[in-house]
């Protein structure tokens, strides 16, 4: 009965989780992930600084 109990929240989760992503449309976390990064690198990218001549960052 322990082992039962104790994981009764974990098999709720899971069952409620399936039923979701089968009923719903929930985005791709992967895909929004990579989205996010991309343009978070575009943002960064475009306000940054000039390096300055002779800085020694040069490659």
């Amino acid at each position: 009965m322990g082992i039962i109990r104790s994981s009764f929240s974990f098999i709720a989760g899971t069952v409620c989780g399936i039923y979701i992503a089968q009923n719903y449309a929930v985005p791709n976390i992967k895909q929004v992930a990579n989205e996010f990064l991309f343009r978070a690198k575009q943002i960064e990218e475009r306000y940054r600084k000039p390096r300055k001549p002779g800085s020694g960052d040069e490659v």
